[in-house]
């Protein structure tokens, strides 16, 4: 197994390099601390990893902050678990604690700490060696402030701590952690409720542009590395059946990674100028993280047809009885190109009194398959104090 997790922290640690080694088929864009984009609660997971227009809920910090302020209870505690490679080894894996308070009726404040254990490592220098445990792991602190706008629409910021501990000391004697920050702009819409001829309605809409912030370096003077910077968008709409129980929402998203294109590149020095590997085609992407940002919606060698490769898509139905059941399912997409993540995800709900549990599971429908296939992943939500009623 020791060996499975060495393999694993190698390829982990190559990935700020990958991007350097594109070929003219597949430019798949990569950054630090990847674990952001992995839907860290259950919930979401069975949606096909979406949450930016989904109706408010406990884990709302990862997708889109601004929905606290449309919170039906004034407390929520969360706490989730996601194993990951769960089909190679059994400690690496994602924690989530969240925590949100809803102040008053056009208000409130969230936290969360997400925690990427990567196992535990023995390294030895020969078989008589007792060896030295190494455990690398990254991890995310963040605060938010929500705000009603209007009874429909309200708007957050997100502070973020980002910490990448991945360079092992037994390995790398320059060995240090990566340390960014990192700020979300989200906004959340949700209509009231409207009487149609067989049921009533409910249109959502949202969107994040999350992890704004500098790049970050894992040695001094090394190649610096973008963190995840994405814009989500997204809506849906709530059918509100007339048994007065029932309710079926269906929601859509899309995503792309605010970060630079990788140029295509070739080797040699035609122009005796000391660089090694020349851009052909495409934009330089060593720029800074506001300068990536932009340049992101336009530098793709391919032209326009690849930046829109670039957009994952996702879509989802979760049926719910009496806030006490829920029936989830939903499929996200990748183009080839550009990772190739395509997979089904189903999941369920059960709330009793106060007290929730999600679960969830995916299925891989890409020739690449995924890490957290044949995984469940569960989560536990705490709902108290005073009720708020919306519309």
């Amino acid at each position: 197994m020791k060996k499975v997790f060495l393999v694993f922290i190698a390829l982990v640690l190559a990935v700020p390099s990958i991007s350097n080694a594109q070929d003219n088929d597949t430019r798949v864009i990569t950054t630090a601390l990847p674990f952001l984009r992995i839907a860290g609660d259950a919930r979401s997971a069975g949606l096909g990893d979406m949450g930016v227009a989904t109706s408010p809920d406990a884990w709302s910090q990862q997708w889109n902050p601004s929905k606290y302020a449309f919170g039906l209870r004034e407390h929520k505690f969360g706490v989730a678990y996601t194993p990951y490679l769960g089909n190679l080894v059994n400690d690496i894996a994602i924690a989530q604690l969240v925590y949100a308070n809803r102040i008053n009726d056009n208000s409130a404040f969230a936290g969360s700490l997400r925690y990427f254990s990567l196992g535990s490592i023995t390294l030895r220098q020969d078989q008589n060696d007792p060896g030295r445990e190494e455990s690398p792991n990254e991890f995310v602190l963040d605060g938010t402030y929500s705000l009603k706008l209007s009874e429909q629409f309200a708007l957050a910021v997100t502070g973020r701590f980002l910490r990448s501990d991945l360079r092992i000391q037994g390995v790398d004697s320059d060995a240090s952690a990566a340390n960014s920050f990192g700020v979300d702009i989200s906004g959340y819409y949700q209509s009231e409720e409207l009487a149609l001829a067989d049921f009533n309605g409910r249109w959502r809409g949202g969107f994040n542009i999350s992890n704004i912030g500098p790049k970050v370096s894992y040695d001094e003077g090394g190649q610096e590395n973008f963190i995840p910077t994405n814009l989500a968008l997204g809506g849906g709409f709530d059918f509100i059946l007339n048994d007065g129980f029932s309710k079926i929402g269906v929601t859509a998203e899309v995503n792309k990674l605010l970060v630079p294109t990788p140029p295509i590149r070739e080797d040699g020095d035609d122009n005796n100028n000391g660089v090694s590997r020349e851009i052909i085609s495409g934009q330089d992407d060593d720029v800074t993280f506001i300068n990536g940002i932009f340049q992101s919606f336009g530098d793709a060698p391919g032209g326009f047809s690849e930046e829109l490769r670039e957009f994952t898509w996702a879509l989802s139905a979760e049926y719910t009885y009496d806030d006490s059941f829920a029936l989830r399912a939903g499929y996200f997409n990748e183009a080839d190109d550009k990772g190739a993540r395509k997979f089904l995800a189903m999941g369920a709900g059960f709330e009793f009194s106060s007290i929730g549990i999600d679960l969830s599971y995916l299925f891989s429908t890409s020739r690449v398959r995924s890490p957290l296939e044949g995984t469940l992943r569960f989560g536990l939500t705490f709902n108290f104090g005073d009720e708020y009623t919306e519309y």
